[in-house]
C-alpha cells in the first residue's frame, strides 16, 4: 500500500494539542500516513523538519487555536492543500464548532469526507521610493499601526481616489474570515465568510468620519504613510517596517484558502456557538 502524507501543526505550548497530536498520528500511521510537521514537538510517528522542508502532502491539520490555524495557512495556500483545525474544547471561528473524537477526525481524513470552504485572501505590497520593496498575503487581515507615542498620519485612497487622510492608532483592512478578529474588537462588522469583500476600519481616529467601512474585494486600497514610521502586519505574523512616503496597495488575491471541516456547520451556528447568543425558545426545525 503506497503511503499517504500529512502535516501536522502543533501548538507545543498546549499539553492537550501535544497530547491530541500524538493520539491522531498513532491512528493515521496505522493507515499507512506519513507525517510530518514544522512545529517544536517530537511526536512518535511524526517527522519534525524545518518549514522549507516540509513535503507535498494531501492536507494540514492543525491542533491548537486560531492562531496556530494562521500559521497552518501559511503550509496550506503555498501546497493549495485543505487545512483542518480539530477544536480542542475552545470554540473558534475556523475550527470545528464540536469537539470531535480523534477517532472521528482521522475517519475523515483517511475517507476524505472533510467539506471545504474556501476562504477569500488579501495581498500587499509596499512601495518606496518608485520600487517595491516588499509583498505578502492575509487570511485575517492587514494592519499599518503606529510604532511611537504620537499617532500615524495616512492618507487612504480607494480605487484610485482620495477617500481620507486620518490621525489614528491605525487602519485595519480584514478580510471576512478576519472580521471576526481584529477588526471585530475595534469595532468593525461581521461579515459571513462566504462574501468576497474587504471591511477598512481606522483606528481610534481623530475624525470627524471614521467609520468602518465595507468595500468591494476588487478594489485597490492605497494607504500613504505620512509619518515618520509605522508597522505594517498581517496576521500579526508577517511585518515589516514603514517609514514616511512609502505606499501601500491591498487588493482581494487570487489565492483561496480552503478550511476543511468534518461536520459542515452555518456559520449562524458558530456565532451563536462562539458568542453564546440567546436563542432558547426558537421554533425552527
Amino acid at each position: 500500500m503506497s503511503s499517504r502524507k500529512a502535516i501536522l501543526v502543533v501548538n507545543a505550548t498546549r499539553p492537550e494539542a501535544v497530547q491530541a497530536a500524538t493520539t491522531l498520528a498513532g491512528l493515521l500511521v496505522k493507515q499507512s500516513f506519513e507525517l510530518f510537521t514544522s512545529s517544536a514537538v517530537k511526536i512518535s510517528g511524526i517527522e519534525t523538519v524545518s518549514l522549507d522542508q516540509l513535503p507535498e502532502a494531501e492536507i494540514v491539520i492543525v491542533l491548537g487555536g486560531d492562531g496556530t490555524i494562521l500559521r497552518g495557512a501559511e503550509i496550506s495556500r503555498l501546497r493549495k492543500i485543505p487545512l483542518l483545525g480539530v477544536n480542542l474544547g475552545h470554540v473558534g471561528f475556523m475550527a470545528e464548532v464540536e469537539k470531535l473524537s480523534l477517532e472521528a477526525v482521522a475517519a475523515s481524513v483517511i475517507a476524505k469526507s472533510y467539506a471545504t470552504d474556501p476562504r477569500m485572501v488579501l495581498a500587499y505590497s509596499v512601495e518606496r521610493d518608485g520600487e517595491q520593496v516588499s509583498t505578502g498575503w492575509s487570511l485575517n487581515e492587514v494592519t499599518i499601526e503606529r510604532t511611537e507615542s504620537t499617532m500615524v498620519e495616512l492618507l487612504v485612497q480607494v480605487d484610485r481616489r482620495p477617500l481620507s487622510r486620518w490621525g489614528c492608532d491605525g487602519l485595519i483592512a480584514a478580510t471576512p474570515t478576519g472580521s471576526t478578529a481584529y477588526a471585530f474588537s475595534a469595532g468593525g462588522p461581521i461579515l459571513w465568510p462566504n462574501l468576497d469583500a474587504v471591511v477598512l476600519l481606522p483606528i481610534s481616529a481623530h475624525a470627524l468620519f471614521s467609520r468602518p467601512m465595507v468595500i468591494s474585494h476588487r478594489s485597490e486600497i492605497v494607504v500613504e504613510v505620512e509619518s515618520s514610521a509605522a508597522m505594517l502586519s498581517a496576521d500579526a505574523l508577517r511585518e515589516f517596517p514603514l517609514i514616511e512616503g512609502d505606499r501601500v496597495t491591498i487588493t482581494g488575491d487570487e489565492s483561496v484558502i480552503l478550511l476543511a471541516h468534518v461536520q459542515p456547520t452555518l456559520f449562524t451556528d458558530r456565532l451563536v456557538a462562539k458568542f453564546k447568543l440567546p436563542v432558547e425558545g426558537w421554533r425552527g426545525e
